[in-house]
């Protein structure tokens, strides 16, 4: 037993105020249109549009090699050897004890309203991440604390959005 173990009771979790919760998650989203601050954090390549709006049928995707063929078609090559490099990244210090050992960048987030494969075709592809709109959190659009995210949107998302049923969205 050890004399100053860590306390089970511990809560690593903080409080944030309803309005102060939907004011980030609403600034986050706002952060995914500004080309400066994606710019700022991805290689767009050829892309200058931000945020990307697609078809639902992007959502059907079921297959790894046609997502990252979509990835590619949509000109984020750089984008996509990025992420490759920075995975290969091995973490200075004690983390790599710890299991810890490779950093991960973080790439495009792709929000869907219904899912009809895609969350399985993307999860192979180095720091993509795929998220639904319903489970939609500031740390999906600004991880780390920092705005503008590269974001792909499915127009069943958008229309969510639009229509406010979700409930970050509600005043």
């Amino acid at each position: 037993v050890r004399v100053h173990a860590p306390r089970a009771d511990k809560v690593i979790w903080e409080r944030v105020n309803r309005k102060e919760r939907r004011l980030a998650i609403r600034s986050a989203i706002a952060a995914t249109a500004s080309l400066e601050l994606v710019s700022a954090k991805h290689r767009l390549g050829v892309l200058r549009e931000v945020p990307v709006i697609v078809v639902d049928d992007l959502a059907s995707i079921t297959k790894t090699r046609e997502f990252y063929e979509f990835l590619l078609k949509l000109g984020l090559e750089e984008e996509l050897l990025r992420l490759k490099k920075r995975f290969r990244k091995i973490r200075a210090g004690r983390g790599k004890m710890r299991g810890r050992v490779r950093q991960r960048a973080k790439g495009p987030l792709v929000v869907y309203h219904e899912d009809g494969g895609i969350a399985k075709a993307a999860r192979n592809v180095p720091g993509v991440e795929v998220v639904k709109v319903d489970n939609l959190g500031v740390m999906h659009l600004a991880p780390g604390g920092v705005p503008g995210r590269l974001t792909i949107w499915t127009a069943g998302a958008i229309e969510a959005l639009r229509r406010a049923e979700l409930p970050f969205l509600r005043r």
